[in-house]
């Protein structure tokens, strides 16, 4: 545990110093794009915090080739080096998009390939899911669907960057859910080590997170952009797929792994990864029908994200994100109390988890229907 808390220290650390570095580079050099149609923010704002985040993970990535308790997923590099490199290439069209606005085909297509690269060369891909005890695809079955998952997640992910610090929050929160789940699940599964590329790549996300979220908080001096955004979905989702859909379907249904509750020791780890982004995914979800209802791209941006209903309810911009940081904690939180007590056999089995989960919902449903009428601030940019 020491180690992928240093890991977490160092990432928040490089990622700090750098998103300083970066905003005040973009500002001396103006590197920054003008007021779009779609922009509710006056002031034109750097987008390029993404950079820094960027930088933050590599170092922590190469720090941690020369760091012997990490040797476990050095052994065979090439998953790594897939990652780095799919990361590298969302990062720059993601910054050529802050820059310059690119149009939406050009992003779609650089995300199948940096997809693309992790689940061929990478071999990180979704082989098999727990239905009826065993279910194993064919390689371009596995190869397709692991692909569109991580270009979803990616998607998801940039569509709720709306609001100072809301993303680096949710996902700061939701990784470290993740990084609970995937540390248990690996010590459950009777592994020799616990560590495993799938924890360390949610250490690194949490740190990069923390790192840049100074600079975020409102009112925020830097965006993530695009290049922040996509890469924190990308890693996500990267993340999940190297542990959940590499299980043996055998091992997750096992009684004796995973308690008394067969059915939810199966579904649970396949369920969780989906969980702890599921506010990014249910906003994903309804703008594509939102969009293509009215005929339009499902990319075409707009106002009318789960968020900007939030605004429009009268919370302000700092609630409404508070607000988002609550229900991704409950519901994340909820499926991995479930999980905990079908793996070691608490009384009540995953009544906790549910018992937590309810009390936090009707809790969020008061406070996100009866807001404060504070408009004191605005999102800042239509996704």
């Amino acid at each position: 545990m020491k180690q992928y808390l240093f890991t977490v220290l160092l990432t928040a650390a490089v990622t700090l110093a750098l998103s300083w570095a970066v905003w005040r580079l973009s500002l001396r050099f103006k590197l920054y794009p003008g007021i779009r149609e779609r922009d509710v923010h006056k002031t034109p704002t750097p987008r390029l915090g993404g950079i820094a985040m960027f930088l933050g993970v590599v170092t922590a990535f190469l720090v941690s080739s020369q760091h012997p308790f990490f040797q476990i997923f050095w052994a065979d590099p090439r998953p790594v080096y897939a990652i780095l490199a799919a990361t590298a290439l969302i990062v720059l069209v993601g910054v050529a998009d802050d820059l310059w606005d690119l149009d939406w085909m050009i992003k779609l297509g650089a995300q199948f390939v940096a997809a693309g690269i992790i689940a061929w060369f990478g071999e990180l891909q979704i082989y098999a899911l727990p239905i009826g005890g065993i279910a194993v695809w064919s390689g371009w079955v596995s190869f397709t669907i692991t692909v569109f998952a991580i270009v979803v997640v990616m998607n998801a992910v940039n569509f709720i960057d709306g609001l100072d610090g809301l993303v680096a929050g949710v996902c700061l929160i939701a990784n470290g859910v993740f990084f609970a789940y995937s540390y248990l699940l690996v010590r459950d599964t009777g592994a020799s080590s616990y560590f495993n590329l799938a924890s360390f790549i949610a250490a690194v996300l949490i740190g990069a997170c923390v790192g840049f979220l100074p600079l975020n908080w409102s009112p925020a001096k830097m965006f993530m952009g695009d290049s922040g955004a996509l890469m924190l979905g990308l890693l996500m989702a990267t993340s999940a797929i190297a542990i959940t859909g590499q299980l043996d379907p055998a091992i997750i249904g096992d009684n004796d792994v995973f308690g008394r509750s067969q059915l939810l020791g199966a579904f649970i780890p396949i369920l969780l990864p989906i969980v702890v982004v599921i506010l990014p995914l249910l906003d994903f979800g309804l703008a594509v029908i939102r969009r293509m209802g009215a005929g339009r791209s499902p990319f075409s941006p707009d106002r009318k994200h789960l968020h900007h209903r939030m605004l429009d309810m009268g919370h302000s911009d700092r609630d409404a994100v508070l607000i988002f940081y609550a229900w991704t904690a409950v519901v994340s939180l909820a499926f991995l109390l479930m999980y905990i007590g079908t793996a070691q056999e608490w009384p009540g089995d995953y009544l906790l988890g549910v018992a937590f989960g309810v009390v936090g919902v009707v809790a969020c449903l008061v406070v996100t229907l009866l807001p404060s009428r504070r408009t004191d601030a605005t999102p800042k940019e239509a996704v």
